[in-house]
């Protein structure tokens, strides 16, 4: 759980260091320099008597959207372009890929922003620059817990959650332990508060 908030861009754990409790089995504990406070365990998921339903939600701005619109749909292709990024050494998080239509499909994906640049000059020498669209205002935010392994509705609530916002969610990916969402960065925070709010984080 700790790994998915740190790889999310939460600031408290560098992901790395989480990696290495697990791979160890050791625990970890996050203490704050400036006092003597006792501070947090992070211990096995084995060793928590309570599971809460949801832990957290993470922001990640640093993110942008590549979309190729026309792509030839048959097998080899997402293989080629995600294979051309990752000689580059771009790394790629949130992917879609539209139901194909007439032999061609939409495939949809992001990177880091600090790196659209890189992605895009690759992508103009695979692709059309007209069937190519880029969009950097764009943010994740995911909710995170153990919990939702073991309970139903928890997607549910955070997408309801975004309808009553008004925010539009446009692309979604989902693991045991957490649900991301790619939105309109100019209204991430707007979309944290409420999910925290839904989910009783704020208490």
């Amino acid at each position: 759980e700790m790994l998915e908030f740190a790889s999310l861009g939460a600031k408290v754990l560098q992901s790395r260091s989480v990696e290495l409790a697990k791979k160890l089995n050791v625990n970890l504990v996050t203490r704050s320099s400036f006092n003597d406070n006792p501070g947090t365990l992070i211990t096995k998921e084995e060793n928590i008597m309570e599971k809460p339903l949801v832990s957290g939600i993470a922001l990640d701005k640093n993110q942008a959207r590549i979309t190729l619109r026309g792509v030839k749909d048959q097998p080899g292709i997402a293989a080629s372009i995600f294979k051309k990024l990752a000689d580059e050494n771009i790394n790629v998080d949130m992917i879609i890929q539209n139901v194909g239509h007439d032999g061609t499909t939409n495939l949809g994906f992001t990177v880091p922003e600090n790196e659209l640049e890189r992605a895009k000059k690759i992508m103009e020498d695979m692709h059309p620059a007209e069937n190519l669209e880029y969009d950097k205002n764009v943010a994740k935010v995911s909710v995170i817990g153990v919990g939702m392994k073991s309970h139903s509705g928890v997607a549910s609530k955070a997408f309801e959650t975004m309808a009553a916002e008004n925010i539009n969610i446009e692309m979604i990916s989902t693991s045991e332990i957490k649900i991301s969402m790619i939105i309109d960065e100019s209204k991430s925070e707007q979309a944290v508060r409420a999910l925290h709010k839904a989910y009783e984080l704020d208490k």
